[in-house]
Parts: structure tokens; sequence; C-alpha cells
């Protein structure tokens, strides 16, 4: 037993001192420093690290030199370099330079001229039916795995509070639910969250759902346990991965144009350029006497000769006001629990009014003439007002990169596997 422990020992050590260093610094084009960029190795993302406020980062790995680490911000194009490139060389480290590309797809200028403007509703139904066609060859019917980092950083008050990034597995269903709904099943694997040195007073708070947790005891002690099983299900999977599973779920292309198709008078060709049109979706949707009102625009980025898809973008402005205020449910409250509400605060919050603008982009690859997701990025502005004059401003920036794919014998995960509770690590950044 005493041998198997000294083996066990050294091979710990032997793995710590091989394990190397790697740092450096991430700016923008003007020289600023980019906070919470996230570099991690695409081939062991969990030893991944965000950068401080000063773009500074840190990580140990004991990958080949010449494996790929990726440096990305959302709104900024990724980057893709060698693990030695970070190497620390006569007491000097790396500077990564992120170029900045907006998430949200520009305002757009029709391009059509004079005489394509004839018979427009049947040509705009012709367009659509042809890119419907495509969708339906081009989207894949079996199920797929995608390994996913997934970054959430959340701002209040114009301070960047933190960040939380999640490594998981995703198995997509594509015929599981009618209407084209795919079927999204979520598996964390690993999970940090990142602050800066004084803000681990507010990290300290939110730990894993905690709040949730305490307020579920205390339902069940109080009312017995209905409340707790009409809720079960929600909170089967912590606060956390609720976020991330929701923004994979987000924008399901297919189903949204199917839906739209026949609505001719609210669509446009916004754009013709270098081979590709913009085909344009807008509409406005109220419910219950206008107290919700949504107006989004949904643009499909397609291959002008071909039509096969290559990006969507969609841009929607939302504005709730309900006088008297309305309980929010288990999720909605659970993304209460992360901007670090109280217990007493979360429990008699009633939604009273909100204003939000979200901007939310998916790019595609192709693989064995399929399209699949390859990442997807959002960015949300809101300004939530609850009852006991509880304001939240809050800025939301998320990217959620495919770092593998599966798309072969892929069977969907079982109950332990969605449900298992994730323990998050508490990072400090300096």
């Amino acid at each position: 037993m005493r041998k198997i422990l000294s083996l066990i020992v050294f091979l710990g050590l032997v793995i710590y001192v091989n394990a190397t260093v790697y740092q450096g610094y991430v700016i923008d084009e003007q020289g600023r420093a980019v906070g919470y960029a996230t570099v991690y190795p695409e081939l062991q993302p969990e030893v991944g690290t965000a950068t401080n406020n000063d773009g500074y980062f840190r990580f140990e790995t004991d990958l080949q030199p010449k494996s790929q680490v990726i440096v990305s911000f959302i709104g900024y194009e990724k980057q893709n370099l060698p693990l030695y490139y970070f190497a620390v060389q006569d007491s000097s480290v790396a500077t990564i330079v992120l170029k900045e590309q907006p998430i949200a797809l520009e305002e757009t200028v029709v391009a059509a001229k004079a005489n394509k403007q004839k018979n427009k509703k049947k040509q705009m139904a012709s367009l659509l039916h042809s890119v419907y066609v495509k969708m339906c060859d081009e989207f894949p019917t079996e199920n797929a795995r995608y390994n996913v980092v997934s970054d959430v950083q959340m701002k209040s008050k114009g301070s960047t509070w933190g960040m939380e990034q999640m490594i998981a597995n995703v198995v997509v269903l594509p015929e599981f639910k009618k209407n084209g709904n795919d079927s999204v099943q979520w598996q964390g694997r690993y999970c940090k969250r990142f602050f800066s040195a004084d803000k681990r007073a507010l990290a300290d708070s939110i730990l894993a759902g905690q709040s949730m947790e305490r307020m579920e005891k205390k339902n069940k002690s109080s009312k017995g346990t209905q409340q707790m099983s009409l809720r079960k299900a929600a909170n089967a999977i912590d606060s956390g991965v609720v976020v991330h599973r929701t923004l994979f779920a987000m924008g399901n292309m297919r189903y949204d144009f199917e839906q739209a198709m026949n609505d001719i008078r609210h669509w446009q060709v916004t754009n013709e350029s270098e081979g590709e049109t913009v085909l344009t979706h807008t509409q406005t949707v109220s419910k219950y006497l206008g107290c919700f009102k949504m107006t989004f625009k949904r643009h499909y980025i397609v291959d002008s000769r071909t039509y096969a898809v290559r990006r969507f973008s969609e841009h929607a402005d939302v504005q709730i006001t309900i006088p008297f205020g309305v309980k929010l449910d288990a999720d909605q409250l659970q993304m209460l629990n992360l901007v670090n509400m109280s217990d007493q605060q979360i429990e008699k919050f009633r939604l009273q009014k909100m204003d939000a603008s979200i901007d939310y982009n998916t790019i595609y690859q192709r693989r064995d003439g399929k399209l699949y997701i390859l990442e997807k990025n959002m960015t949300t502005n809101a300004h939530i007002v609850g009852s006991k004059k509880a304001e939240i401003p809050l800025v939301i920036r998320a990217t959620q990169r495919i770092t593998g794919l599966e798309t072969k014998g892929v069977k969907p995960l079982n109950r332990s596997q969605i449900t298992r509770r994730l323990n998050r690590q508490i990072v400090e950044i300096y």
C-alpha cells in the first residue's frame, strides 16, 4: 500500500513539475487592455483563465508547445495561437491584439434595383422558398454532440462584477419535438467564476445557486411538497447551467424561418454584396393589452448563388410594463440570483417594468454536407424595475464556441447526466 501511495505522489509531482507557466496580455487595436477575455488551450479548456482589468492572464499546462490556444472576447475576432507563443522569453511576455468584430449586423440599405421591384411579392416568395428548401437539405436530422466553451459576463452599474465560464457537452436532438423545435440537452463538465479581488465578497454569496437552494428548503417546510414538485424540474440543475443552456437554445433559425415564410409583407432584401444576400424579417409582437411588446429583426445571410445559409443575426427590443407586478418563474428568479440578490429580495421580487435590447448571432460550419453550429454570441442591455423600488441595470455579454463536434451514433443524454450539479471553482484575477 505504501508503495502504491508513494507511486501516486511521485506521479503527481512529475505532472506538476512538467506543467509550464504561460502568461501574457490581451489588448485591443487601440492598445487598451481587454478585461475578462478568455484564454484556454483548445485541448484542455478546463485549465484556461480570464484576463484581469489590465488584460493580464496566467495559466499552467503540460500540453505540447504546438497545441493551439484560443483567445477571445465578445465583440472581437478570436485568435488561435500555438502554446509556445505564450512562453516567457527573456523576462518578456506575449501581447495579443484582438480586432474588433461587432456582433450585431449593421443597418443595411436596400440594394434592389428598380427592375427587381416588379412582381415583388412573387419574387420574394420564390426566394424564401429556395432558401427554405436549402435549409431542409442542409440542416441535420440526426443527433449531434457539441463540446462547448460558454462564457457569460455580467455588468451592473457600469462595473463588471464577474464572468462565468462553463465547459459542457451539448446534445441536439433535431427530431425530438414537433414543429421543428430542436431539443437541447446540456451536460456541464467544468465551471469557473472569475472575479477581480475587490468583487470576491460578492462571489462568496452566490456560490452554486445557494440562495435558491435555501429558498427551496424554506418552501418545503412552510408550504409542503406541492410547491417543491412544481419547481423540481427547473431546479434540477443550478442557475448557471440554466443561463448557458438557454443561450445555446436561442435562435432556432430553421423553425423561425418556417414560421415567417408566408408573411411576405414583412420581408426585405436588405443587402446584396460580395456574393451574399441578406434577407430581413421584421415583426412586432404585442400581448396582454400592450403590457408586453417586442420588436425584432431577423437577418438571414445566405449565399446569393446557392441560397446556403452562412450566418444568422437578430436584434430585439423588449418593453414590459405591469402596473402591479408579476411573480417570475424559477428559471427567471435564478437569473436574479446570479446578480447577487438576497433570499428575501428574490422571494419578494415582482417584475413591474423592463426595457431591454438584445443582439444575437449564430455562425455555422459545414460537415459532410450538413450545417452545424460553430459559434453563438449575444449582448443584452436591460433595465429591470421590480417591487420595493428594486432596480437592476444589467449588461450581459456571452459567447459560446464549439471546440468539438460528433455527428455519428450520438445517443441522448440520460437524466443523471443532465441533472448533475456542478461545483463552481472561484478564481480571483489580479
